[in-house]
């Protein structure tokens, strides 16, 4: 807006501001209120979701590893499987995608509904990464040792199978949610 348009706003709002000072208990008697049209509408019931800054954090958190695995800058014996062999690289690269796919679609679908069941997968995979860190440290000393790079590629899978599976219960929750609710509106 410009100037003029604002001085003729103000030149026609000129006595109709409200200067008043509310009662000191008025604060208190709006609190009241709003309380009481909480509790007889619950559809105004304010929730603060809670889930989206977790998931956040655990979907940085993944990411870091992620990036941390598949970082050019590995040193030539990290113990890494990217360090054993071409095809080996391949193979992280697969699972260390397939895994930031599979974070993708829980964060599409989570609710605070299903936060517990995300929650306890994410401890799952927390401990799957100590796992592998140590299988690092084995590869390292066991020199590509076949079982250590046999037990690093079942650690990504089972991380894979954690979280479709949590993605499954997801589902089945938000479908046994949605059942009910069309049973409750068909009675």
């Amino acid at each position: 807006m410009n100037e003029d348009n604002i001085d003729k706003l103000f030149k026609n709002l000129e006595n109709n501001f409200d200067i008043e000072v509310p009662d000191s208990n008025h604060t208190h008697r709006f609190l009241g209120k709003l309380n009481q049209t909480r509790s007889t509408n619950p559809k105004l019931v304010f929730k603060i979701p809670y889930w989206k800054p977790l998931l956040g954090v655990a979907a940085s958190t993944v990411l870091l590893i992620v990036f941390t695995i598949t970082s050019t800058k590995q040193t030539p014996n990290s113990g890494e499987l990217a360090d054993v062999s071409a095809e080996m690289a391949n193979t992280q690269n697969y699972f260390t995608s397939t895994i930031i796919e599979e974070f993708s679609k829980i964060r599409k679908v989570a609710t605070p509904e299903v936060q517990n069941i995300i929650n306890d997968a994410m401890k799952q995979i927390e401990i799957l990464e100590d796992d592998y860190n140590s299988l690092k440290n084995d590869l390292i000393n066991s020199d590509n040792d076949r079982r250590v790079i046999h037990a690093m590629i079942n650690n990504f899978q089972s991380r894979i199978d954690i979280l479709e599976k949590t993605l499954e219960e997801i589902k089945n929750v938000q479908q046994l949610k949605h059942t009910s609710n069309e049973s409750h509106i068909t009675i």
